[in-house]
């Protein structure tokens, strides 16, 4: 797909024995039903803050514009062998050190201050989700819940995003990104994923941090946490899939170099991966024959 976030994330697998630390120099498809899983808790609807106006009912999606480097995102389609699947691809000499600006769809924080917001599906929100919900999946829309909260941009500055997840650990969610926000890791998109998204042909240079859509674990028939509201792929492209020669997103490639730190990676140690694994949550950074360092899941996979 062309910019969906969690088209990467695989079924967990054992961790690997913790890396060194290291300090930062600068900062999709149906499948067969699921088994059976235990029942998600329900959580009460709370507001962390002024909730923060839903963005238009269009695609969901930026309009395609040059950025600094001349790339226009999401406009090159990328070439597909027989089966689908996109031929080993390059990091363009425009995306190796990739540090895009932040297109907004929601008013950015007005006063430069973390804001958020929990709340449950309203129909505006669930005509913006479109197929990435349906009746089938393995959670209700009543045990999911829209979150708004603020993040800072490549750009240096603060922006307002947005993400589906699971009631359980919308709190959470918000508690983690509000310590993102504090110290002021980059974030270079974070939007609902759309039908448009699933639907988009792969052009591998998507970025967009995200939580819920239901779909299966990369080669699996099993759901993803993705498809229960229980993980979190932050900045994909710095942080992509890897197995083989399999990457995505497809043109992160140069970013499989976890020795060169850029900005908007995630790496051991540091307070963002800290934010979420303190939780108990687990991260695909650690995994053995699979890397996934975009993602992080609260019940594991």
């Amino acid at each position: 797909m062309a910019l969906v976030a969690v088209a990467g994330c695989a079924a967990a697998e054992p961790a690997a024995a913790p890396e060194a630390s290291t300090s930062r120099t600068s900062a999709p498809a149906a499948t067969a039903d699921a088994p059976a899983t235990t029942p998600i808790p329900s959580a009460t609807p709370t507001l962390s803050a002024t909730p923060i106006p839903e963005a238009p009912a269009d695609t969901g999606r930026p309009i395609p514009a040059p950025t600094r480097t001349g790339w226009v995102l999401g406009s090159r389609a990328l070439p597909q062998s027989p089966d689908g699947s996109v031929p080993p691809q390059e990091t363009p000499p425009e995306l190796r050190d990739r540090g895009l600006p932040t297109a907004d769809l929601l008013p950015p924080p007005t006063d430069g201050r973390f804001a958020a917001s929990i709340e449950t599906i309203t129909p505006a929100v669930r005509e913006r989700m479109g197929t990435t919900w349906s009746p089938g999946c393995p959670v209700p829309l009543d045990d999911l819940r829209h979150l708004t909260v603020s993040f800072w941009g490549f750009d240096d500055r603060p922006h307002t995003g947005e993400m589906v997840v699971n009631a359980a650990v919308a709190e959470q969610v918000v508690e983690i990104f509000r310590e993102l926000f504090q110290t002021r890791f980059p974030i270079e998109e974070m939007r609902l994923i759309t039908t448009a998204d699933l639907e988009a042909a792969p052009t591998g240079d998507g970025n967009n941090t995200a939580a819920f859509v239901c779909r299966a674990a990369r080669g699996s028939t099993a759901y993803s946490e993705h498809a229960y509201g229980f993980a979190v792929d932050v900045n994909p492209f710095q942080n992509p899939y890897v197995r083989g020669d399999v990457v995505l997103p497809e043109l992160a490639r140069a970013y499989t170099d976890r020795s060169l730190l850029r900005p908007g990676m995630l790496v051991v140690g540091d307070p963002a991966v800290t934010a979420f694994t303190q939780r108990g949550w687990d991260w695909g950074g650690t995994w053995r024959t699979v890397r996934d360092p975009m993602h992080f899941s609260a019940r594991g996979g």
